[in-house]
């Protein structure tokens, strides 16, 4: 069975999509900074893909065929098209012995809030550790 006029056209759409989506287009080349930190992109990455087509009747209905062996092959019309968007999500920050994320949309508060919640736990222990050994000598 010879292939049908769909195929090369989902071929060549999805080949194009598959050169734009790759690896390097979600996580991003890593930049250096003078001081040593490295920024690596973080992205959103979607996309979609149609194709569609039709074989119309043959309006030339002719007996005899032409002599070219295309006497049963109807006319093709179709198409295909594909789309990808890109959404930069947040910045991965690695560098003075921490990894750091930080996000690009409207909730960086929050988003710093629980980023620094390690370090306000680690700092309250040490204050509560420093008031319990002050109040043993006071006895």
């Amino acid at each position: 069975m010879e292939d049908h006029p769909i195929q090369g056209l989902m071929k060549t759409a999805m080949e194009s999509l598959k050169d734009m989506v790759e690896v390097n287009t979600i996580v991003g080349d890593p930049v250096e900074t003078p001081d040593g930190n490295v920024i690596i992109p973080i992205s959103r990455v979607s996309f979609g893909f149609a194709a569609g087509g039709s074989e119309f009747e043959n309006t030339e209905q002719n007996d005899s065929g032409g002599g070219n062996g295309n006497k049963n092959k109807l006319p093709f019309g179709g198409g295909s098209g594909g789309g990808v968007t890109v959404q930069p999500v947040a910045f991965l920050v690695v560098g003075q012995g921490q990894i750091r994320l930080l996000p690009v949309d409207n909730n960086v508060l929050l988003d710093r809030l629980i980023d620094m919640a390690p370090q306000l736990m680690s700092q309250l222990q040490n204050v509560i550790h420093k008031d319990n050994q002050n109040q043993n000598y006071k006895i």
